[in-house]
């Protein structure tokens, strides 16, 4: 397995792609901080970067990359491998190279820039959402034979998670608004990677105060032991879930 990962690796950190998309990240990062007199507002514009560029092109690139390596993949499940080593392999390596990325583009910057809890849950932030969607992306092309449609699948999970589901939960609130929804709110946080990371980043920026009643909640919440707990459960669970259902369809797939 180790040389599988090796190998993905070391595909991937040659790929163009991956070289630009770091060095747009890195660019992108040191404009933002330069711009801004004050390093808290640089952290608050690089956040929409990390959760809205980070998990598209995580998705993007992730599902194009498993599409594009099929004989590669083919030759070796014809091989004395295990299916399961395999995709974990491509996993692995996959996630490795786009974290690796996101340390690099956005890491740096924060610790030239900007050395606060802050800034490292940014960057941590970052990397658990390049997890979650690489997982995504993998059971996307797992489930899908299709090339075109594979992507597709990968571009509307990241149109779910990233705009169609806060309009859901805006619609929810707003038809319930006469209830105490406050609670059930923290609830509906853990059915969206990138909204648990808005909110972590956001009460680490002591912002919460701007949200009310319900940021006086999710602040007393999540900064206890328990919220804590909450946050690295639903975070694992995004992580591995993906994965695992993948791992278990392919092992079952007609190739």
């Amino acid at each position: 397995m180790k040389k599988l990962v090796k190998y993905v690796i070391i595909d991937i950190l040659r790929n163009k792609v991956i070289v630009g998309y770091t060095l747009f990240l890195l660019a992108v990062s040191l404009s933002v901080f330069n711009l801004e007199d004050n390093s808290s507002k640089g952290l608050l514009s690089l956040l929409n970067i990390v959760l809205i560029i980070v998990p598209l092109l995580s998705v993007i690139f992730s599902t194009i990359y498993v599409y594009n390596s099929s004989e590669f993949i083919e030759l070796l499940v014809s091989q004395p491998v295990k299916r399961t080593t395999l995709l974990s392999s491509i996993y692995a390596g996959l996630t490795t190279s786009l974290i690796l990325a996101v340390v690099v583009g956005i890491g740096v910057p924060v610790l030239l820039y900007d050395r606060s809890d802050v800034g490292l849950t940014l960057v941590l932030v970052g990397a658990l959402l390049t997890a979650v969607f690489t997982g995504l992306a993998i059971l996307a092309s797992v489930i899908t034979r299709d090339k075109a449609k594979g992507i597709g699948v990968s571009i509307l999970l990241w149109f779910y998670f990233a705009i169609i589901f806060d309009g859901l939960v805006l619609f929810i609130l707003f038809q319930f608004a006469d209830y105490p929804l406050e609670k059930v709110s923290i609830g509906l946080t853990a059915l969206n990677p990138i909204d648990l990371s808005r909110i972590l980043v956001l009460l680490k920026m002591d912002i919460s105060a701007m949200m009310g009643y319900t940021g006086a909640v999710f602040k007393e919440f999540f900064e206890g032991a328990t919220g804590y707990i909450f946050i690295s459960i639903v975070m694992l669970f995004w992580i591995f879930s993906p994965i695992l259902i993948a791992l278990k369809k392919f092992a079952k797939k007609d190739l």
